[in-house]
């Protein structure tokens, strides 16, 4: 798959079938609209192409108000590839961007960049400076630019599918719940730093403590059974905690903490997914450290036995589950 950004060459000169927009998750409502772009450009012998955003619009309009983040562009581009998607065209958005009327994008981006043919969109889709943009002008302007359109509806599951309401799901500690919308695991990414080292000295079970970006998605405080894919791609079950540590500290800072099963090496300064099966019980404070160790124990079974049903084919199964 190609991967397009502000200064490369235009892409594929046979004409693309296009989607925009951020796609935050690639849940399974993006994921039905990719398929069916998919479907289309192959059916119209042109290039499958997702226009897509970085950073996420709102961090630049209402840096404030902005979402946390479910996925990077690094996976989404992943998920597009699995999804058999041809290219991707990255949209630097910065402040000049944000004042870009929408009809100036289309002829920049989508007839000048990627000669556009087709045009895949929700049916409530908005774009360009003010959400000038939608369906109803973006039809207007393709009559005469040489494209068509197509207004899709909306995948809903008991209430519509979005990057919001899994956000809310996973600040909630819903892994599961959020997992069945997105159509694969909660997955975050961050950098092992170092601890105060008391899960190795003081409880035997050493944890590697993970530093997330600014703005990434972070589930709600509990213990969760996971897995965790290393730089080097191996793949271990995880025992993972987001939380505060109440039984030694009153008002600690949220750290999320994974015990790795069957690990033994330096993760220090190296990228690590943590993979998010189920929610296995909030924080608790307990009588006696020896106590606290025995539901660790308690909580790495769990987790052993979570990993064993996803560990069919997790370089797949675990990552991309789409």
């Amino acid at each position: 798959m190609k991967v397009l950004y502000d200064h490369d060459p235009v892409g594929d000169p046979r004409g693309a079938a296009v989607t925009i927009g951020v796609f935050d998750g690639v849940h399974r409502g993006h994921q039905s609209v990719l398929r069916q772009l998919v479907d289309d450009a192959a059916r119209r012998d042109l290039t499958s192409t997702v226009v897509t955003f970085d950073p996420h619009p709102a961090l630049v309009l209402a840096p404030e108000k902005a979402p946390a983040q479910i996925e990077p562009l690094a996976r989404r581009v992943e998920r597009f590839a699995a999804l058999g998607i041809d290219q991707v065209r990255v949209i630097t958005f910065d402040a000049l961007a944000s004042r870009e009327e929408a009809e100036d994008f289309v002829d920049r981006v989508l007839v000048d960049q990627l000669a556009t043919r087709h045009v895949h969109v929700g049916h409530d889709f908005h774009f360009g400076r003010d959400r000038g943009g939608n369906v109803e002008k973006l039809e207007a302007w393709g009559s005469t630019r040489g494209f068509d359109v197509a207004g899709l509806e909306l995948v809903t599951d008991g209430g519509r599918i979005s990057s919001t309401r899994i956000r809310d799901l996973i600040a909630q500690g819903r892994v599961e719940e959020a997992g069945d919308l997105l159509g694969h695991f909660v997955v975050i990414t961050g950098t092992v730093e170092h601890g105060d080292a008391r899960g190795g000295a003081e409880l035997g079970y050493p944890t590697a403590n993970l530093a997330l970006p600014t703005h990434a998605a972070r589930p709600g405080l509990g213990i969760y059974a996971g897995a965790a894919e290393l730089a080097s791609g191996e793949w271990h079950a995880a025992a993972i905690s987001v939380g505060r540590r109440p039984q030694f500290y009153e008002h600690g800072d949220v750290l999320i903490e994974a015990f790795l099963l069957d690990f033994d090496g330096n993760l220090y300064g190296q990228d690590v997914d943590l993979v998010f099966f189920k929610f296995l019980r909030g924080e608790a404070t307990f009588n006696s450290v020896d106590e606290l160790v025995e539901q660790i124990e308690r909580d790495v079974a769990h987790a052993a036995k979570e990993y064993e049903r996803f560990s069919g084919n997790p370089g797949v199964l675990l990552r991309f589950h789409v």
